[in-house]
């Protein structure tokens, strides 16, 4: 029985060798002896750690999604001017994808393979990004700036039109800077501060704004 310590490095070279396997093959190309051998492991250790490939993809998934959080939250000055937090945030976020790209767009294209188990995934990832820009408008450069708080669901909505976004950039073969600038374009006419340039703050906190 491998202990403990053990087990998490063999989960670790694991997962790096399904990473490696999906920038060559993708999922569907992926089999369980492609990711021993890039792990240099055996398949009863693969079974020890992970209950088929599906499930150690759906865990890569969610550590890669962890290090862009991470990423972007250690990259946020709180005290910035709210307009460079956002600029910030989306140029982290871009960055981390576009340094992996044949691993970013295997994780695209393959998600949705997974159906329901896809699906939920999905939605998970949005709703983790959707808190991440709820904190964003709450630190205290948006307080000083008064930068309304923004409601989940305008959150959602937000991290969701960016993922579509960067999905059809990458799906068509274009440069993410079209993305970028769309995405930081919205999310500032959104978390505008209030009386500036007309803006209205009904949507960030669940209220009807004005017609």
């Amino acid at each position: 029985m491998a202990t403990t310590e053990a087990k998490v490095d063999h989960r670790r070279r694991l997962l790096d060798g399904l990473a490696q396997s999906l920038r060559e093959n993708g999922l569907q190309g992926t089999q369980i002896t492609d990711i021993v051998a890039h792990a240099r492991t055996s398949r009863r250790t693969f079974y020890e750690c992970f209950p088929d490939k599906e499930s150690a993809f759906v865990e890569l998934i969610r550590e890669l999604r962890n290090s862009v959080i991470d990423a972007i939250e250690a990259a946020i000055d709180p005290d910035a001017d709210w307009e460079d937090q956002i600029d910030r945030a989306i140029d982290v976020y871009l960055g981390a994808i576009s340094e992996d790209p044949a691993l970013s767009a295997t994780v695209s294209r393959d998600l949705p393979t997974l159906g329901d188990r896809g699906a939920a995934l999905q939605h998970e990832g949005v709703d983790r990004f959707a808190s991440l820009v709820m904190e964003l408008a709450n630190d205290s450069g948006m307080r000083r700036d008064g930068v309304p708080r923004i409601s989940r669901e305008t959150a959602v909505m937000l991290m969701g039109g960016v993922a579509e976004l960067i999905n059809r950039a990458r799906s068509g073969g274009a440069d993410l800077a079209s993305a970028a600038s769309t995405s930081k374009s919205v999310i500032k006419i959104v978390m505008r501060p209030q009386g500036r340039d007309g803006a209205d703050s009904g949507v960030r906190e669940g209220r009807r704004g004005r017609a």
